[in-house]
């Protein structure tokens, strides 16, 4: 790994940083110098309930603190944060907006359709929504769900439901049918809120039909509300039962002074799911005031957004990144949504919006930067990008060839934050810090108020450099309430707290470097074990998804003759072959840039990948279609098809 930073922030951009001006205010409460960030870190393990209160203070919660600020700080799961506590979430991100008339949102589906609520139209439809929803008789507890694209009525819905005290809950409307009754049928959903369809590449995919499959699995809808994205909600609404278009369900109510129910610091805001690759997805309950101060911390702190700042992630209702964009809110940013491939017209589309928009931070996957590398794309070339402070990556892991991408072809003066967490926490264990230097190929730090650390199988902590289980061994506010019906938390403790005795075990496979961040070599569970030594499949992709014939790859451990063997397939651009001197120099590359023990035994070529709705490859059901074995829930990828292309190879056998 190169020694040299990418990039490091100038003294002045470093001094002018928020997380700066709150390590001050932390000093102050500490009675002690802290002088600098990993210090800051430092102080925030120790001291948890100071902490998390200068969080609170120094970010603006709205509500009622309480007196105590942790209760049980040593256990995990079972620490109870601001336990006297009373706030509402959508209060909070409604009550920072600069003037009334500037932006709150601003939306684009893809070349179709564009628009933008100010704060004072935005307050005004979640005003109508919450007399709306409060009139279907939702009320504190009760679920509110979204089959919806990533529009501004999503936003508006989900803080109308919130500020009733209500639980919101939402997917995206690419989902199967069994995807979405899997989901929202464990949950019970009061109301659902959905859409007559999306656009996506430039066509219009209409939705009724599938509407008509799920509805009748889930019986505890009283409403259906559908929204008209491509002129035909009028018609969609009328095919179902107890359904309206979301024009008639607000018409009967005026704009007037939101009602904001304040409730406990863990009553329950959102409910996220699992993948559901390995069985039915697994239903997360986040609470309002850990996820509160959790993106507080990580918007204004490590992501330096401050109000007035024009934000951007490109994601979809299905993924928690949305969730984490729309706190983006309660700093006074400005939510720069879209819908559709990012990819429609072209490669240019999203760097198009963060020029017309004054982007300031541009929120996306590894795999976008990827695919714009292979595009021939050169956006500081073609784009000004003069706002762009920061570009955060998430998703999988982002190759040290893409962080040469970023600051060569995209702008060199940039933040380049990658970020790893996930549903489970509705955030990031790891993430950036804009007072450091960026590395090639490494996460720049942990999270503050995160304990997160690195473990040996054995249960010790791991030296840099050494590879382990990604862990965190101290309680922190955005951990889960539980999962959904859970009695007992059996299947809550299973998930993170078997593995090692009261510490969170993430299930990515990591190490740290000499510089205190993080390098993440993909998911414990598809690690791979060839003669016993553990392999990263990130490690062997950073290296093959450089090979130009190559569009993206999947790695999985095959059990063969008493022992794991590697096998790679590989999705090739059109008009490519895997013969002979293309193989031996995938090999080459891997064996060079990695190690030969990350050389596959067989490297076959598909035609295509199977993924998650979120766009993770899912190596797990290809292990299970190569082994014979079944996969519990195709439903939850976006191309189950695509599985077939991995039954009963002869080269396999």
């Amino acid at each position: 790994m190169d020694t040299a930073p990418l990039w490091t922030p100038s003294p002045d951009r470093a001094a002018a940083a928020a997380i700066n001006r709150f390590r001050g205010v932390c000093e102050q409460r500490a009675g002690r110098t802290l002088p600098d960030t990993v210090a800051l870190h430092a102080w925030s393990v120790a001291e948890p309930a100071a902490f998390w209160e200068a969080v609170w203070d120094v970010c603006g919660v709205i509500g009622e603190k309480g007196p105590r600020k942790l209760v049980d700080g040593e256990r995990m799961p079972g620490a109870r944060f601001f336990p006297d506590a009373t706030l509402n979430f959508a209060e909070n991100l409604l009550a920072r907006p600069g003037p009334d008339s500037a932006d709150a949102l601003v939306f684009r589906a893809e070349d179709k359709t564009a628009g933008r609520l100010s704060w004072r139209d935005l307050t005004a439809l979640v005003s109508r929504l919450q007399q709306a929803l409060a009139a279907a008789g939702v009320g504190v507890g009760d679920r509110v769900a979204a089959l919806l694209p990533n529009i501004p009525e999503a936003v508006a819905a989900m803080l109308a439901a919130t500020s009733l005290g209500a639980v919101w809950s939402s997917a995206s409307p690419d989902f199967g049918p069994r995807g979405v009754t899997d989901r929202f049928g464990q949950i019970e959903p009061k109301v659902l809120l959905t859409a007559d369809g999306y656009w996506y590449g430039g066509k219009s995919i209409p939705i009724g039909g599938k509407l008509t499959e799920i509805l009748p699995h889930l019986p505890t809808v009283r409403i259906v509300v559908v929204i008209d994205i491509l002129g035909a909600a009028g018609e969609v609404a009328n095919r179902l039962p107890n359904a309206v278009t979301f024009a008639d369900f607000i018409r009967p109510f005026g704009p007037k002074l939101l009602d904001f129910v304040r409730l406990p610091f863990d009553q329950p805001l959102y409910i996220l799911f699992s993948s559901g690759t390995t069985g039915v997805p697994k239903c997360i309950v986040h609470r309002a005031g850990g996820v509160l101060l959790q993106h507080l911390k990580e918007h204004a702190l490590h992501a330096d957004i401050r109000p007035g700042d024009r934000i951007f992630y490109f994601t979809t209702l299905g993924w928690m990144m949305w969730n984490w964009l729309v706190s983006g809110l309660a700093v006074g940013a400005t939510l720069l949504l879209y819908d559709g491939s990012p990819f429609h017209p072209g490669p240019e589309a999203l760097f198009d919006y963060a020029d017309a928009e004054g982007m300031t931070f541009f929120g996306t996957s590894a795999k976008y930067i990827d695919a714009v590398r292979k595009s021939g794309l050169v956006p500081r070339r073609t784009h000004a990008l003069d706002t762009v402070r920061a570009m955060g990556s998430t998703g999988s892991p982002l190759s040290p060839e893409s962080f040469d991408f970023v600051y060569r072809h995209i702008k060199p003066d940039i933040h380049l934050s990658s970020l790893s967490g996930g549903t489970d926490i509705v955030s990031c264990f790891v993430l950036g810090d804009p007072t450091r230097p960026v590395f090639k190929g490494e996460i720049q730090g942990p999270g503050l108020g995160l304990d997160v650390q690195v473990w040996t199988e054995d249960g010790r902590r791991a030296g840099v450099g050494v590879k382990g289980e990604l862990v965190c061994v101290n309680p922190f506010p955005a951990m889960p309430l539980g999962f959904w019906n859970d009695p007992g938390e059996t299947r809550y403790r299973s998930a993170y707290f078997e593995r090692f005795e009261g510490v969170w075990c993430h299930g990515d496979f990591a190490e740290l470097t000499v510089h205190g961040g993080f390098i993440i070599h993909g998911r414990s569970d598809a690690t791979l074990n060839p003669g016993g030594v553990r392999i990263g499949t990130a490690e062997i992709y950073a290296q093959v998804e450089q090979v130009p014939e190559v569009v993206e790859a999947l790695a999985i451990g095959q059990e063969f003759d008493g022992d794991v063997r590697v096998v790679l397939f590989v999705r090739l651009r059109t008009g490519a072959v895997l013969d002979a001197d293309l193989d031996r120099r995938i090999r080459e590359r891997i064996r060079t840039g990695a190690s030969p023990r990350h050389v596959p035994a067989k490297i076959l070529a598909v035609a295509d990948i199977p993924r998650t709705k979120s766009g993770k490859i899912t190596e797990l059901a290809v292990r299970d279609v190569v082994h014979g074995r079944p996969v519990s829930n195709k439903e939850a990828l976006a191309n189950p098809e695509a599985l077939d292309l991995f039954r009963d190879l002869p080269e396999l056998s």
